[in-house]
């Protein structure tokens, strides 16, 4: 099995950018397909970003060309670097793990198995 801790979240204005970060341990990332969520108030949880195993990178329509989805494996995490941030991006973020075995779609958070307790980003206008 793998844990998950998410860091780097916080409070920023429009437009600035953030960096958060998903620290793994017990496996390596490079195991798992890591994806990243994020959950606003009174909204479902949804989709962000993904990174697979063998490093290729998936992204929402709503943060293609704005975010990026990395791996240092190095460092055992994933970072997902976030710019001209909106207030619509206000969320609690998570990262999650999904075995490669486990068949898509990549962007339902029931094929993760392993999640990390989430980091706040407000982003203020």
């Amino acid at each position: 099995q793998v844990q998950l801790v998410e860091s780097g979240g916080g409070l920023v204005q429009a437009g600035d950018s953030l960096r958060v970060s998903c620290a793994a341990s017990g496996q390596t990332v490079t195991s798992y397909d890591i994806g990243w969520f994020r959950q606003a108030p009174g909204k479902e949880r949804e989709f962000v970003a993904q990174i697979e195993i063998g490093g290729t990178a998936y992204y929402t329509d709503s943060v293609r060309g704005r975010f990026t989805i990395s791996r240092d494996n190095a460092k055992n995490t994933v970072y997902l670097q976030m710019n001209s941030l909106k207030s619509e991006d206000t969320a609690v973020y998570y990262c999650a793990a999904k075995n490669w075995f486990v068949q898509s779609p990549r962007d339902d958070s029931k094929k993760y198995a392993y999640w990390g307790q989430g980091t706040q980003v407000i982003v203020s206008s």
